[in-house]
């Protein structure tokens, strides 16, 4: 019987959601200058030197093949610019016809969810909730807690990232915080 190296395994701190074996992409309020809606107060953020680290995820080098599954871990980092809560860029995927599972193993947040026809979905993130996201939906999680927002994710690795869309369009809702708590509105500067 021989042995062949097939599998690609990587170790995640379940707390943290971090890899000691693998180096994370990171998204600073710099990087983020077309996704938040008060560009006011952002720009307030930046010019006092305040470039916070907003969220990190991993983008494994697995195969990105018609077959394969990429995966890897997401962190969102608490906190906001004006009222709106930190959040990953979100993104189509190229191939639109994909769906992704997340799944959620700390902090709390939302799944927000919308395909181009308009319609949209928010699903709650807490601690071992698994959330689905459907084939030609547009995707962002944002984290509503006092703690980072850990997420596993995984979709077929041939799938590829359309960042461009969002970054031109937006989202058509926003999460805010109102009172001390998260509310649904509308994004003032969604583009049709």
């Amino acid at each position: 019987m021989t042995q062949t190296n097939l599998a690609n395994a990587t170790l995640f701190d379940l707390k943290t959601g971090l890899s000691k074996e693998e180096k994370t992409k990171q998204r600073h309020l710099s990087d983020m200058t077309k996704m938040f809606y008060d560009t006011k107060a952002l720009q307030e953020e930046m010019e006092a030197g305040h470039d916070a680290l907003v969220y990190e995820y991993y983008d494994l080098d697995l195969p990105k093949t018609d077959g394969d599954i990429q995966y890897g871990t997401s962190i969102v980092y608490p906190g906001t610019v004006g009222d709106e809560y930190y959040m990953t860029k979100g993104h189509y995927h190229e191939v639109l016809e994909t769906g992704e599972v997340y799944f959620c193993i700390s902090g709390e947040g939302y799944l927000l969810m919308e395909n181009p026809e308009g319609e949209w979905e928010i699903e709650k993130f807490v601690p071992g909730r698994a959330v689905h996201v459907p084939p030609r939906y547009a995707h962002r999680s944002i984290n509503t807690g006092k703690e980072p927002l850990v997420t596993f994710f995984a979709f077929r690795a041939d799938a590829g990232h359309d960042y461009g869309t969002i970054e031109a369009k937006g989202f058509r809702k926003l999460v805010v915080e109102r009172d001390g708590k998260p509310e649904i509105i509308d994004n003032p500067k969604w583009q049709k």
